[in-house]
């Protein structure tokens, strides 16, 4: 009898030791399940990737810009970049390669100037005109003019890239909420024109190629003139790894009243969180 008691607790025991592990694994299983969700949505409660607020995820989400001469271009400071470096020597309208200095040189840490308060070099778009989600080939206004599709570059055309509206200069404020971000910029072999009643830019012009890189950080340019905007530190990203990003507008820019107003050359101590909106 002794031994069948004995038989029947050690049974019991097992069971109990086998309920419990069960539970455990469960548990792992859903915080699995909860961290690949986070990563798809960007948000979580705090223990998975994303931001806790529904904001995109920085590890799946890249930030569209818009770069001009001021800033990459032969023979600009602090690079000296030649013309085979930028693909200056191949430049044209609906230009699409990687510049050549960037495809070459993917972890290097360099800085790029930023113009002067009106004559920014970076710029991002708020919103995406309907007829460049009609132009095809993507169902994204954004990617058919990233990847230059009809009248957004293809075949040298540019019907498309005439008074866009909420094309936003970039100043101090601006630049320094990109900090962290990666980017996905195409980048002009001229200057990009913008009037300010309404706001609004022409995009059209040669293009020198597209560019992939992480801001490290923004700083207040002491070298020059009292309207230099401010020096940015970037890592070069490898473009081809960027591509399948969700592409997205920085959606809260701060919009200049004109081109001399705000001055905003300085980055601010406590710099504004950066809100992204899918590039739709």
């Amino acid at each position: 009898m002794r031994n069948l008691e004995s038989f029947y607790r050690l049974i019991f025991a097992l069971l109990l030791v086998f309920s419990l592990s069960t539970a455990c694994s469960n548990d792992d299983d859903v915080d699995e399940v909860d961290d690949v969700t986070d990563d798809i949505n960007g948000s979580d409660d705090g223990d998975g990737n994303g931001d806790g607020n529904g904001e995109p995820d920085p590890d799946t989400a890249a930030v569209f810009v818009l770069i001009d001469e001021e800033s990459i271009d032969n023979g600009n400071e602090p690079n000296d970049f030649t013309e085979t470096d930028v693909n200056d020597d191949i430049s044209e309208i609906g230009q699409r390669e990687v510049l050549a200095y960037f495809n070459e040189n993917a972890g290097e840490e360099i800085t790029l100037y930023t113009g002067q308060t009106g004559d920014e070099a970076w710029f991002v778009l708020k919103e995406i005109p309907s007829s460049w989600d009609e132009a095809g080939p993507n169902e994204s206004g954004a990617r058919n003019f990233l990847e230059a599709g009809p009248g957004l570059g293809q075949d040298e055309s540019e019907d498309l890239l005439d008074e866009i509206p909420e094309v936003t200069p970039l100043r101090a404020t601006g630049l320094s909420m990109l900090t962290g971000q990666t980017i996905i910029a195409i980048v002009y072999d001229s200057d990009i024109s913008i009037n300010y009643d309404p706001l609004e830019g022409d995009l059209q012009g040669e293009n020198l190629g597209v560019v992939a890189f992480e801001v490290l950080n923004v700083t207040e340019r002491t070298d020059g003139s009292d309207s230099d905007l401010p020096s940015v530190n970037i890592r070069i990203l490898d473009y081809a790894a960027v591509p399948a990003l969700e592409l997205n507008l920085f959606s809260n820019a701060p919009t200049p009243e004109s081109s001399s107003e705000p001055e905003d050359t300085t980055p601010p101590e406590t710099i504004p969180d950066i809100e992204l909106s899918p590039a739709e």
